[in-house]
């Protein structure tokens, strides 16, 4: 059966380079001569933890990690993005756009490796909007994905930010030495006004009290409560 909704459907553009700018972060892409040193700072203060779901890391000093950024970013399979701290103007974190299908409006964001001072804060949670924001609105592509170690238990979370769970796929790939069975979530294009509304609603100065810290967490946003 021929799906109606499709009669006007045209590949989609690839993420674009110009910056996502928020009220907390600006999410850009990475550029490593400039970026490599405050990004190592940032993400050494997590210890070997910060790391462990991921295929690299922990790196032994400032160079290494260099090296390891200008192969990453020079991937053209993905762009990788830094976010940056809206105040000090200091990269603070990493995330990528990647298995980019833009003839089928299909992609995933994964990649993600956030500083202590951006972990579990509202500016995290403003540049997974953002990328979102960017992916959907922009772009108009009709599927994101999100896919991460089962065994991560912040990365598994993703159903707060809106995300539907779809399987693991069980021994999917051998990450530093370990079994890794592989969690897929996603958001379509159809779910995603009410997954904005959240985003918006948590995001917004009304959900902070004068000492700037949130009154509602997202899954209370996402419930209506």
């Amino acid at each position: 059966m021929t799906d109606t909704s499709l009669a006007t459907w045209s590949p989609r553009s690839l993420p674009s380079v110009e910056p996502l700018h928020g009220h907390r972060v600006i999410v850009r892409p990475t550029d490593v001569t400039g970026d490599a040193d405050a990004l190592f700072e940032a993400t050494c203060d997590g210890g070997p933890a910060l790391w462990d779901y991921l295929p690299y890391g922990p790196f032994a000093d400032e160079a290494a990690f260099e090296q390891w950024l200008a192969r990453h970013v020079a991937d053209p399979t993905m762009l990788t993005e830094t976010v940056v701290d809206g105040r000090s103007g200091q990269p603070v974190g990493s995330a990528s756009y990647m298995h980019m299908e833009p003839e089928f409006g299909v992609i995933e964001i994964g990649h993600i490796f956030f500083g202590v001072s951006l972990q579990r804060t509202p500016a995290a949670t403003e540049a997974i909007y953002l990328m979102l924001r960017h992916v959907f609105d922009d772009l108009g592509y009709r599927r994101l994905e999100w896919k991460c170690g089962a065994a991560s238990a912040r990365s598994v979370r993703a159903e707060r930010f809106g995300f539907t769970y779809e399987g693991t796929f069980r021994q999917h790939r051998i990450v530093k030495g370990r079994n890794r069975g592989t969690a897929w979530f996603s958001i379509i294009d159809k779910e995603w006004p009410a997954v904005k509304a959240s985003f918006e609603a948590l995001l917004s100065p009304d959900n902070f009290d004068t000492n700037g810290q949130q009154i509602r967490r997202l899954s209370v946003v996402r419930s209506g409560a």
